[in-house]
């Protein structure tokens, strides 16, 4: 990878910023964008697009791992009572139109030729087919939401690039502020993460695209 650029959505969130460390130490140029540092608000198409408008690249890798749990630091919804309709607007817009605002750009911002690699980071908990538990109606949904997002903007990048490869990855839990209400899980180190992503996204194949993984490369049910 090194001589590579690479762009990190959320590098200033627990998991965005490992990323973009673990990017730098294997050698790539990293283009870091965050809330804290760019004024970066992702349910915004005026702010995506101003700061994604100036960037040319091209981008080898493109890292999107923004997102809310739940609106004000809450937490989801248990039961289909608690669902309230300005706190699911909020979580859809970040979670699912957020990236959806970034992958608009991406077409330009990726080399024409040659391997390069987009991932959305989502979660698990958006997989349909994996869900046994119930709960969390709007991150769940959102989830679904960018899971789908991703891999119709996988079809249409893959026609300009065939060597392209677009994904939505799951990196495990993180112990972050993210998940800190949430014990019961074990978790790891952003650092941790951020190098099973990487490793991930290494050992993806251009015939990959459009899938969902977890941060072992093992796919995930839709």
């Amino acid at each position: 990878m090194t001589g590579s650029q690479a762009l990190v959505i959320g590098a200033s969130g627990g998991i965005g910023g490992a990323l973009a460390v673990e990017l730098s130490a294997r050698g790539l140029e990293v283009t870091r964008l965050s809330r804290s540092g760019n004024q970066l608000d992702l349910a915004s198409q005026s702010s995506v697009d101003r700061l994604l408008s100036p960037l040319d690249g091209p981008f080898d890798i493109i890292l999107v791992a923004a997102g809310v749990l739940a609106p004000g630091g809450g937490r989801p919804e248990k039961s289909l009572a608690e669902i309230e309709a300005e706190a699911m607007l909020e979580v859809m817009a970040v979670n699912a139109v957020g990236p959806a605002l970034v992958l608009r750009h991406v077409p330009r911002l990726l080399p024409r030729h040659g391997r390069c690699v987009v991932a959305v980071l989502t979660a698990r908990v958006g997989s349909i087919g994996d869900n046994r538990m119930g709960g969390w109606y709007a991150y769940r949904a959102s989830k679904a939401a960018a899971n789908q997002i991703v891999h119709t903007a996988a079809i249409e990048i893959g026609r300009k690039n065939a060597q392209a490869i677009v994904v939505a990855l799951h990196p495990g839990t993180v112990d972050t502020a993210f998940t800190q209400a949430y014990r019961q899980h074990p978790k790891v180190s952003p650092e941790t993460a951020a190098r099973n992503l990487i490793d991930c996204i290494s050992g993806l194949r251009p015939e990959d695209t459009g899938g969902f993984f977890d941060y072992a490369g093992k796919p995930v049910p839709w």
